[in-house]
């Protein structure tokens, strides 16, 4: 009886790496903070999206969406923002909190 051979196990990469061992983009952490939910306009497209009514959580987004047969729009703000690295200073975007 021949036994199944085993695939050694491969150590997770390093923080802030990809598979091959580079420094990727970086992934900014959206919060409730960031983003707003918007069922779409009467009318509208997923080919044409308008955003209708603003809805205060995803959850409230999902119902609403499941309930009305349609899709729900996130929306998240962006600003640019100067940033320090090793190589010199560069242009980065953080998330704006909804106001």
């Amino acid at each position: 009886m021949e036994l199944p051979k085993s695939t050694p196990e491969v150590p997770p990469n390093p923080p802030g790496k990809n598979a091959r061992g580079e420094r990727g983009r970086r992934r900014w952490e959206m919060t409730s903070a960031n983003v707003r939910y918007f069922l779409p306009k009467t009318g509208s497209s997923t080919d044409k999206p308008e955003l209708g009514r603003e809805v205060a959580s995803e959850g409230e987004a999902l119902v609403e969406a499941f309930r009305t047969n349609q899709p729900m729009y996130t929306l998240v703000a962006w600003k640019a923002a100067p940033e320090m690295a090793k190589d010199g200073p560069k242009i980065v975007k953080q998330a704006m909190n909804k106001t």
